[in-house]
C-alpha cells in the first residue's frame, strides 16, 4: 500500500508543507507586495530566508502565496476536469455503437492540439471577451473573473483542455463492465441506464479516476506556470510561482536564487505529485507492481 513507499511517505510530507503554506500565507511577517529597497535583490539571510527580489519583496511570502494560486488552480481544473471527462467517457462507453465512435473520434481530434498551445488560445480568447464593458455572459464571466482574482479564465482553459484523458479511460472501464452479469441482471430487472451508471458502473471507475486526478495535478500546475511565464495567467501584482520565474530569469546570473527559489518549488511539487501518482496506481493495480 501507500503507507508502506517511504517515497510516497516523504512525497506526502512535502505536500502537506505546501498546501499548509498555500493556506496558512497570511499568517507570514512579510505580504506578498509589501516592498522594502532595503532588500532589493538580496540574498538569503536569517530575516528574510529566501531573500528579496527586484522590487524588495520577500521571496518566501510570494512562494507561499505562489502555491496559494498553483493549488487553487490546480484543483479547480482538476475537478472541472473530472466533471467533463466521466460525462463524456461515461455516455461513450455506455452507449456505445454509432454515438461511442463520434465521441471518440472527436477526441482522437483533440489531441491533435497541442496542450499549452490549446490552453494559451482559450485563456487568450477569454480574456479578450471580457473587455472593458461586457454585457450578458460575458458579463457575468467578468464578474466570476474578478471575484476569483483573475484566475477564472486560467482554470477554465486547463479544466476544457485536459479532459480527453480521462475521458478514455471510463469508457474503457465501462466497455469491460457493462457487460458483467451484475450489470445485465440490473438491466433486465429493469433498471434505468441512470441508476445502472451511478449503482453499478461508476463506483467501479473510483480507483483508477483517483490515480488519474492525482496525476492530472502536476499537469495543471505546470500549464499554469507556463501561462503567468508568458503573461496570459494571473496578473500581476498576485504572485505565481510561473511569475516570479520570468522575473528572475533577466537576473539568474547575478541573483540566481530569485528564479532557482520558485523553479525547484514546482520541481518539487511536480515530483511529489508523480511519485504520489506512482504509489497509488501501484496500490489499486497489485498485478502492476508484482510485475516489475
Amino acid at each position: 500500500g501507500v503507507w508502506r513507499n517511504p517515497a510516497a511517505i516523504v512525497c506526502l510530507i512535502v505536500l502537506a508543507i505546501v498546501i499548509l503554506a498555500a493556506i496558512f500565507a497570511t499568517a507570514l511577517p512579510y505580504s506578498y507586495d509589501a516592498q522594502d529597497y532595503k532588500i532589493r535583490n538580496a540574498p538569503p539571510s536569517s530575516e528574510h530566508l529566501l531573500g528579496g527580489d527586484q522590487l524588495g519583496r520577500d521571496v518566501l511570502s510570494r512562494l507561499a502565496y505562489g502555491a496559494r494560486v498553483s493549488m487553487t488552480v490546480a484543483f479547480a481544473a482538476t475537478v472541472l476536469t473530472l466533471i467533463i471527462g466521466v460525462t463524456v467517457g461515461a455516455i461513450a462507453g455506455y452507449a456505445g455503437g454509432q454515438i461511442d465512435s463520434v465521441i471518440m473520434r472527436f477526441v482522437d481530434s483533440m489531441y491533435a492540439f497541442p496542450d499549452l498551445l490549446f490552453v494559451i488560445l482559450v485563456s487568450a480568447l477569454l480574456r479578450g471577451q471580457i473587455g472593458d464593458e461586457p454585457t450578458g455572459v460575458v458579463a457575468a464571466i467578468a464578474a466570476v473573473d474578478r471575484a476569483s482574482n483573475g484566475l477564472f479564465p486560467v482554470f477554465l482553459a486547463l479544466g476544457l483542455t485536459s479532459w480527453l484523458t480521462t475521458a478514455r479511460l471510463v469508457r474503457a472501464q465501462l466497455l469491460s463492465l457493462k457487460n458483467q452479469d451484475y450489470v445485465l441482471a440490473s438491466r433486465g430487472s429493469g433498471a434505468t441506464p441512470s441508476f445502472i451508471l451511478r449503482r453499478h458502473l461508476l463506483p467501479n471507475t473510483l480507483a483508477p479516476l483517483i490515480v488519474a486526478a492525482t496525476l492530472a495535478v502536476p499537469n495543471a500546475i505546470l500549464l499554469e506556470a507556463g501561462l503567468s511565464f508568458i503573461g496570459l495567467g494571473v496578473q500581476p501584482p498576485t504572485p505565481s510561482w510561473g511569475i516570479m520565474i520570468a522575473d528572475g530569469v533577466a537576473s539568474i546570473r547575478s541573483f540566481p536564487w530569485l528564479m532557482l527559489a520558485p523553479a525547484f518549488t514546482i520541481g518539487l511539487t511536480l515530483l511529489s505529485f508523480n511519485v504520489l501518482g506512482d504509489a497509488l496506481r501501484d496500490a489499486v493495480d497489485p498485478l502492476l507492481q508484482r510485475s516489475r
